[in-house]
């Protein structure tokens, strides 16, 4: 039987030692089940096959000694009263301080006694001592020469007493688990069966064991998932898209012969792509990837034009963005680039209400409107779309899976989808969070963009970065600054920034308190504008109206410009407290400039008490102006389910396997769940 199948033959309860009182600490590590008990893999190994002298103790963290007692000693009074247990080996001696564990080791050690010592040796007080380690006596064939698993633990629960659960379960049922991977892989890649593999990664008799088992497991992981996600897609491929005419992409073509530019030869690829899907029959799930800046929703527009032109009359495509600021800013680009090629446009969001909604909902659901852009009320129970035929994601991660599907599930017929990161990806994440998914990756930066140059400073050296600003404001350049909070208390209500309570520190900048200092001291001869969350939404259009018609030289702000408008002529970024950002938001913050022919300038300022560990984390921005690169560093740092954000880490959630560690095999395991699922191997 599988694995999984397990819980409905063999109960948890049948398990030698697994009683009531066990049973409830095991739920404490999300063990429920005897499957649950299996997969509870080791983090690592004891390795106590090999006996080193006490005296090579600095040789290895911890060393496995075979010695004799020498004497026992107390020391302290009261409760703090403590054992210590004098040993020797040919070598050396040492001391064993018992903390916590003196009553009991008391009884079961004796003078003269021969034990085997597992643990942390070093010098203090002039002698060689251990607190953290595990006895036993040279009879006890459990605790002899072996490579001992190491787990996860809660509070009540030993090493000792999951080995033994574990060893109990794996006699019960081990024998009944079938393999879960194709024979033919087990043969190619000599792995073990999966109920030795089981017995094999919990309890190995050499490294080299432990490797192959934990290997076969991984695999079995990456191949279980990637065979769902390639199942998907294949039943997606069977599905039909609503017919489309056959285009000879004359809105296209219209479109580019309007724009100032030439399209980068990663955007034509991209433009390609998407017809191709469009074209197919088949509903496109595309993922569209690209650097800050890389021209993402120019390419959505294009896609948006082919959609209306292959759907003829009453073909509708919607753009949904994160917030009401980016939603506005596409809508507007939208009509000065589309309407005049005659592609009616809308905007949607939750703060348009009474004739104006009741208006744009009426020609929305007649097929009125060729492009609607819009936050989440495109969503709204309210809206109905007469033929809905494209739904373009902008900002993909700021939506959870639900939210992505109840658009979806708007159009009569299943609609294409297109989604959009401007936070790169990287690829190992890609193929599991969206292996299902077509990718398309914009390389490359639009013409006459300059790399924009990132210098990081500490606090005392605000003057000189304010200085190097105060050089740009002078030329008729604008500036960012900005801050982690939005003003120093001790608890504050955030819409938009939630950060921890240890952020609150006395030395902390916040936005409020930097905007009076910048506007009165810094730059009091310069227009300043304040912006943050808790700004009501009409009141954050205008001020950044203002600030991108160059009225406001500063604008002073939290991470709430991370998504924002374009705003060319704004050449300086300042980032203060550089330390408490992720290293994707501070890129997407840096890519807010750098949008106009002039050079931009990123200035990412920390504490002056920073630890190498934050200065080499900042100096990754320093080194790189490529996201990707930057996302691949914050995926070692952060992990995948903070980088895919809402609702996405689900996919993450396995056992053994690590996507980023684990690529090799992912590649593996990717290529044979593609060969099953579609019966033939990938091109």
């Amino acid at each position: 039987m599988l694995l999984r199948e397990l819980p409905g033959t063999f109960k948890l309860s049948e398990v030698k030692g697994a009683g009531p009182k066990t049973a409830a600490l095991l739920v404490k590590l999300d063990i429920s089940n005897i499957a649950d008990l299996l997969t509870h893999y080791p983090r690592e190994y004891e390795d106590r096959t090999v006996i080193t002298p006490l005296a090579d103790y600095f040789k290895k963290k911890n060393i496995f000694a075979e010695a004799v007692v020498l004497r026992k000693e107390w020391f302290g009074f009261g409760r703090q009263r403590t054992l210590k247990v004098y040993i020797e080996d040919s070598s050396a001696r040492a001391s064993l301080v018992c903390f916590g564990r003196s009553a009991y080791l008391d009884k079961i050690i004796e003078t003269s006694d021969k034990i085997k010592v597992f643990g942390h040796f070093y010098y203090k007080y002039g002698e060689l001592q251990s607190s953290s380690f595990d006895l036993s006596s040279h009879q006890d064939a459990a605790n002899g020469r072996a490579l001992l698993p190491v787990y996860p633990l809660t509070e009540g629960l030993t090493q000792n007493t999951l080995r033994r659960l574990i060893q109990n379960a794996l006699a019960l049922c081990a024998e009944k688990v079938d393999d879960e991977i194709p024979a033919a892989v087990i043969e190619r890649e000599h792995f073990p069966h999966k109920k030795d593999a089981l017995v094999s990664v919990h309890f190995p008799k050499t490294e080299e064991e432990a490797h192959k088992a934990r290997e076969s497991l991984i695999y079995e992981e990456l191949y279980k998932l990637q065979l769902a996600l390639m199942r998907r897609a294949a039943a997606r491929k069977k599905d039909a898209a609503p017919p489309a005419r056959k285009s000879a992409h004359t809105l296209q073509h219209r479109l580019r012969e309007r724009l100032p530019f030439r399209l980068t030869e990663g955007q034509e690829a991209a433009v390609g792509e998407i017809n191709a899907d469009i074209a197919s029959g088949i509903p496109m799930e595309r993922l569209l990837q690209g650097d800050v800046g890389s021209g993402k929703t120019l390419v959505s527009f294009m896609a948006a034009l082919e959609i209306i032109e292959a759907s003829g009359t009453g073909g509708t495509a919607a753009l949904m963005a994160p917030t009401e600021l980016l939603a506005r800013q596409h809508a507007e680009n939208a009509a000065v680039l589309l309407e005049p090629l005659g592609v009616r446009v809308a905007f949607l969001t939750g703060n348009i209400v009474s004739k104006s909604r009741r208006n744009l909902l009426a020609a929305l659901s007649s097929g009125d409107i060729d492009l609607v852009v819009g936050t989440h009320a495109l969503f709204s129970d309210d809206v109905k779309y007469k033929n809905l035929r494209l739904v373009i994601i902008d900002e993909q991660h700021r939506f959870g899976i639900e939210q992505r599907q109840s658009i979806v599930r708007k159009g009569a017929e299943k609609p294409h989808l297109l989604m959009m990161s401007a936070t790169p990806i990287p690829r190992t994440l890609a193929l599991t969070a969206f292996g299902d998914w077509d990718v398309s990756v914009i390389k490359g930066m639009p013409h006459g963009r300059l790399p924009i140059e990132t210098h990081l400073a500490r606090e005392s050296n605000a003057a000189k970065v304010y200085e190097a600003v105060r050089k740009e404001l002078h030329k008729g350049h604008q500036a960012y600054f900005v801050y982690p909070l939005i003003e120093k208390k001790e608890e504050t209500e955030k819409k938009g920034e939630t950060l921890s309570a240890s952020l609150y520190a006395a030395d902390l900048k916040d936005c409020t308190g930097a905007y009076e200092d910048l506007s009165k001291r810094v730059f009091p001869e310069y227009p300043i504008a304040l912006l943050h969350s808790q700004i009501d939404e009409e009141e954050k259009r205008l001020i950044m109206e203002r600030f991108r018609k160059g009225e406001t030289a500063v604008l002073v702000a939290t991470s709430v410009v991370e998504v924002g408008v374009d705003v060319p002529n704004a050449t300086c970024m300042v980032i203060e407290h550089a330390e408490r950002f992720g290293l994707s938001a501070l890129h997407q913050l840096r890519g807010r400039v750098g949008r106009g022919p002039a050079q931009s300038y990123c200035f990412l300022m920390y504490i002056d008490n920073y630890t190498e560990e934050m200065r080499d984390r900042l100096l990754i921005m320093h080194k790189s102006n490529d996201g990707f690169v930057i996302a691949e560093e914050d995926l070692k740092i952060r992990g995948p389910g903070q980088i895919l954000g809402t609702g996405q880490s689900g996919f993450m959630k396995l056992g053994l396997a690590d996507p980023v560690r684990d690529t090799a095999i992912l590649k593996k395991a990717r290529e044979d769940a593609y060969t099953a699922a579609f019966e033939r191997p990938p091109k």
